[in-house]
This record gives structure tokens, C-alpha cells and sequence, in this order.
């Protein structure tokens, strides 16, 4: 009966998704911390971007507020700027404009509110694989692997945060799930632009994802190359080449280049780390892989006993979403693997290369750029849930629920080891 009952429900995909958004919404609501119903976070770059722009100013016109801390502004000359590009600041300036200024806006309530649409990007994504047989899939593993991604990764505890760095990643998420559903079989090809195009207003890393696009393009057409089967190429690329002549004129403007956001100029306590090896290189590689794939929690004896801690860098991706353990053995193999694999390494290719691990955080936070991607592979793969498979399914929301409970909030500041310089990533001897 129940069976019967959800595919039936099946047969109209965006109402599904529309619930996916909602039970997603909900449960980020109950979990996420209340303060977001009545305050702004303490880190509320992208309303503070935003009300710079309503002041006609590209610079925030004075010293940053006290209540950040001084945390992530670029000081050039004698004028602070927010470094972080602007398409969530975009999004939110309707909010800052009715509420009058950055410090009356709900910031974090605001980016709350967003958190449920890369569940329900997802979760179309996965049903449209499985309505038109891209692979072999039954309806119960698109509701679960979406539950996994939802609850089950690590952006469930980025989902509740509403500081500007999770801020970031919830809008970037949403982008990339709607526009891998965009990208299938280039479908939608203006869809998976303006979505790609987010997504790049966003995180700039995220442009590699435009290569999904082209491997399905180049598959649906066969290589064949004539202007009629070229004219998806040119509706994606369109709001692509917008946004970044945007993001361009937007860096020109402020600090001189057009490939310059003013990481470089971020008053920062390891600046002096940016200036001798990059913010992009081969030196911080052996960091950031070890932290992915063997930064475990321990134990640490205090006065109150024995206590678990997590390391500020993040747990291993394995661990926050064992699951993931199982694409080391796909089942099956069909065309978009290739395609998924090439644009996953693209994808992550630049996290791992960058000067910070993500710090501070729960689970490996920058793996939200490619989560959607490991999903979808999950779907491909042809794996059946044996029950070693469900309780992975099943610790995976066990260990975020843990996550997104705790991290940032002072009463369970215990339960993490936090060291300032960023130096200590393992326990110490």
C-alpha cells in the first residue's frame, strides 16, 4: 500500500520535490540555532556586502562591525571590502532594503530559508534518472539517497549555520543540484547556465562543473559538431560569460584585476602563509588529503572526565558519510560514469590545493562543492542496499545529526579541540 501510495506520488516529481524542500526546511528550523529567528549571526558578510551596494559603495564605508571580529575582510589601502563574491549579498538585498540595514536583517533566517532546495535539486536530479532510465534505480533508493544528502553529509550541519561561509555553501549547493538536473542529456541547457551561473557568483571553483555539461553534450550528439546540435552550447554559455564579466568588473573595480577578490589582502592571523606559498598551490596538498581521508575523533581527559573531541579542520568525508566508501566498488557501469568522475576531480581539484582545510568545521565542509556529484554517482553505481550498506546509511545520520546539533554552539564548545594557528591537526602526543 505504501509502495503503491509513493509512486503515485512519484508521477508528479515537483510536488515531490516541493516536500522534499519543506520536511528539509523543517528539520534545518528544529535544529538550527534560535537565535536566527530574532538576530542576525555574528558573521553577516553577505547583508553587509549587500547594504554596501544599496550605498553605492563597493567598500563598506567604514571599519567592519565589532560583532565580526575583525574575521575575513580584506583591507586595501585605506578602505575594508567583503571578499567573498556577491550572488548570495545579490540574493539577500530585497531583505536588507526592507529591513533597512545589515544589522537588522535575519541573515541567518534568510539562508534558512534557502537550505531546503539543494535537497529538493537532489532529489529531481536522481528522479529523473530513474523516470527516464539514465540507470538502473528504484524509487526507494532516490528517497534515500537523498535522505543521505540532506541529513547524512556534511551539509547538513552547514545547512543550520547561516554564517557567511555556509551561507555560501548552502546557495552553491542548490546551484549545482538543479544544475546537474539542468546538465542531463543538456535538457535544459539555458536552465544548467543560470544555474552554473550561481553557482560561479558563488564559489568561483565551481566553474569546472560547466565540463559535465560538455561530456553530455558531447555524448547526446555523438561528437557530431554542426550549429544546430552547437546551439545548446551558446544558451548555457550565455548568463556564464555574464557572470563572469560581472565577477570581473566587480574585482577590477575594487582592487585593480579582474582575477583578484582580495584574499590576498585579508587581515588574517596566517597571511603571512598566503603570501610565501599562494592561496592555490601544491604545498598545502598533503595537508588537506590527509584531513579528508584520516582526521578522526578521539578521546581527552579534562576535569569533567573523559570527553570526545573533534578536530576544528573536520572530521574525515568517510566518516561523516561512510557511505561513500561504496563508490570504491561500483556495481555497474554505464555512460555518465565517465563524465561524473572527470568533472568530480575537476571539481575538488581546487579545495585541495587551497591555503585553508575548510577550518573551522564539523565534517570537510568544501566537500559540498562535489557532494552532489558523489550522490549521483551512488545512483549509477547499480548498488543494491545490503544491510552493511543501510547502516552506513544509518551512522551517516547519526554522526551529522551529532554535527549540526553541536558545532558552533558554546554550551558543546567541549566537544572540539580548537587551536588558533591552525598547526594541530591530529591529537597531540
Amino acid at each position: 500500500m505504501l509502495v503503491r501510495q509513493l509512486s503515485r506520488w512519484a508521477e508528479r516529481p515537483v510536488l515531490c520535490a516541493c516536500v522534499v524542500y519543506g520536511l528539509a526546511t523543517l528539520v534545518y528550523g528544529l535544529v538550527a540555532p534560535t537565535t536566527h529567528w530574532h538576530q542576525h549571526t555574528p558573521f553577516n558578510h553577505f547583508a553587509l556586502l549587500a547594504e554596501s551596494w544599496l550605498n553605492h559603495r563597493l567598500d563598506l564605508g567604514q571599519a567592519p562591525p565589532l560583532h565580526a571580529g575583525g574575521n575575513d575582510f580584506a583591507l586595501f589601502g585605506d578602505r575594508w571590502f567583503i571578499v567573498f563574491p556577491g550572488a548570495p549579498a545579490l540574493l539577500i538585498l530585497p531583505w536588507v532594503a526592507m529591513a533597512g540595514n545589515a544589522t537588522r536583517t535575519l541573515d541567518g533566517l534568510f539562508f534558512l530559508m534557502l537550505a531546503g532546495l539543494a535537497p529538493a535539486g537532489i532529489y529531481l536530479t536522481l528522479e529523473r534518472i530513474r523516470r527516464e532510465k539514465l540507470a538502473q534505480i528504484e524509487l526507494g533508493s532516490v528517497v534515500a539517497l537523498t535522505a543521505l544528502y540532506a541529513f547524512g553529509s556534511v551539509y547538513f550541519f552547514t545547512a543550520v549555520q547561516g554564517t557567511v561561509w555556509f551561507a555560501a555553501h548552502v546557495v552553491a549547493a542548490a546551484a549545482t543540484t538543479f544544475f546537474l538536473y539542468s546538465a542531463l542529456g543538456v535538457r535544459y541547457p539555458l536552465g544548467a547556465g543560470l544555474a552554473l551561473a550561481v553557482a560561479i557568483g558563488t564559489r568561483p571553483v565551481l566553474g569546472g562543473l560547466g565540463l559535465f555539461l560538455l561530456l553530455e553534450w558531447r555524448r547526446t550528439n555523438r561528437g557530431s559538431v554542426t550549429f544546430r546540435s552547437s546551439r545548446p552550447l551558446l544558451w548555457f554559455g550565455l548568463p556564464v560569460a555574464v557572470t563572469l564579466c560581472a565577477l570581473g568588473w566587480h574585482n577590477w573595480a575594487r582592487f585593480g584585476h579582474i582575477t583578484e577578490f582580495g584574499y590576498r589582502y585579508l587581515a588574517v592571523a596566517w597571511q603571512m602563509r598566503i603570501e610565501k606559498w599562494g592561496l592555490f598551490g601544491y604545498h598545502y596538498l598533503a595537508r588537506n588529503l590527509g584531513l579528508i581521508l584520516t582526521s578522526l575523533p578521539y578521546l581527552e581527559h579534562g576535569r569533567d572526565g573523559w570527553t570526545i573531541q573533534v578536530s576544528g579542520h573536520g572530521l574525515a568525508l568517510w566518516l561523516t558519510t561512510p557511505v561513500y566508501l561504496w563508490l570504491l566498488w561500483p556495481q555497474t557501469k554505464n555512460v555518465m560514469h565517465r563524465a561524473l568522475y572527470s568533472t568530480l576531480l575537476v571539481v575538488a581539484l581546487p579545495s585541495l590545493l587551497y591555503q585553508n582545510s575548510g577550518w573551522l568545521q564539523f565534517g570537510q565542509r568544501f566537500s559540498n562543492d562535489y557532494a552532489p556529484l558523489l550522490i549521483v554517482l551512488l545512483a549509477v553505481g547499480g548498488y543494491r542496499w545490503s544491510r552493511h550498506m543501510k547502516a552506513g546509511w544509518g551512522l551517516a545520520l547519526a554522526v551529522n545529526l551529532f554535527g549540526a546539533v553541536t558545532f558552533g554552539r558554546p554550551e558543546f564548545a567541549s566537544y572540539y579541540y580548537v587551536e588558533r594557528t591552525q598547526r594541530v591537526i591530529y591529537q597531540l602526543d
